[in-house]
């Protein structure tokens, strides 16, 4: 399923846009503007190849490390940047913070700081898009260490036994925190714990845009054709370290030369020099947009340093589900 050529630059502005926000994050947390984040520097491709196959109405649910999701989703950048200044005029009021930013407008049913609880939220979403007949499609991005959890086995086998419209995402970036894939796993391929659930499961480069976004576009027009889930791996790596203030980037228990091997594989290098080559973009539009993007996130951060924080009587609201 080859992109179109507007379909092939948006996923490239919606690659840099997720780096670019990424990168301003480090200086604002280290002076004390956002919490802890965790960064999605160097997996853009998945969030940009899977989203660019939803439509609005379609739902996504995140993890820890989901600014990417969101951005790739639709999110405006300040709203984003409010909730992670802690603002009333983040998507969440400030109360969410950078691992739970939510909008339901878009389809976003949040992030979330447990580790693989969006698989039974996505799962439920599955459930209701079928028994309400709308031929939404969820999918669920989670890591490598959540496809060990409860959630997981629990989550793939209810959506399997319903026929569920679920795309399940694994983002394997080969680290559970600090513990290698190798120590926590017996498998070196994650998309084999389909089989136990007789549903489809493949793994793919998860830095290459065009792949991911072919194996996610298949996956997600078999959900909505009533065929049931499909797991997804997609074999990718985060730059930076577990969090922000992981010292060093994570070189306590990441060697030096497997970082640099990883980042060589850029995903946005990759992609750039491919629609350069093929002139769908020039070195001058590739300017341009990194330029447009750059101000947009000015104002993304300036929106938030003038906006209000939370009162304390905003404490008591939003408690309850009416």
């Amino acid at each position: 399923m080859q992109p179109s050529t507007k379909k092939m630059v948006e996923m490239y502005r919606t690659m840099v846009k997720i780096r670019l926000f990424e990168e301003r994050l480090p200086g604002l947390y280290v002076t004390g503007f956002t919490g802890l984040t965790h960064l999605y520097i160097g997996q853009e491709a998945v969030a940009a190849g899977v989203c660019a196959n939803l439509r609005r109405e379609d739902y996504i649910t995140s993890t820890h490390r989901g600014h990417g999701h969101v951005i790739a989703k639709g999110g405006e950048l300040k709203f984003m940047m409010a909730e992670l200044f802690g603002k009333k005029t983040g998507y969440c009021k400030g109360k969410g913070g950078s691992m739970h930013i939510t909008n339901i407008d878009i389809g976003v049913l949040g992030a979330n700081g447990i580790v693989g609880a969006g698989i039974p939220i996505a799962t439920g979403a599955g459930l209701s898009s079928k028994m309400r007949k709308t031929n939404q499609v969820t999918v669920c991005f989670f890591g490598d260490d959540a496809s060990n959890t409860g959630a997981f086995h629990e989550g793939l086998n209810f959506a399997s036994i319903h026929r569920l419209p679920v795309v399940f995402i694994c983002e394997n970036n080969l680290y559970g925190i600090s513990v290698p894939q190798k120590q926590h796993q017996a498998i070196q391929d994650i998309s084999i714990r389909a089989v136990a659930y007789n549903i489809p499961g493949m793994t793919v480069d998860g830095n290459d845009v065009l792949a991911v976004y072919e194996a996610s576009g298949k996956a997600i027009e078999r959900a909505k054709a009533g065929e049931g889930p499909t797991l997804i791996e997609c074999k990718t790596y985060r730059w930076r370290g577990h969090h922000e203030g992981d010292p060093n980037r994570g070189s306590r228990y990441r060697p030096a030369d497997e970082v640099e091997a990883w980042m060589k594989k850029c995903p946005i290098r990759r992609f750039e020099e491919k629609l350069l080559k093929t002139k769908l973009l020039t070195v001058g539009k590739v300017k341009e947009m990194k330029e447009e993007i750059e101000r947009e996130i000015d104002e993304a951060i300036a929106f938030a340093k003038e906006s209000p924080s939370p009162d304390p009587q905003d404490l008591y609201e939003d408690v309850y589900v009416e």
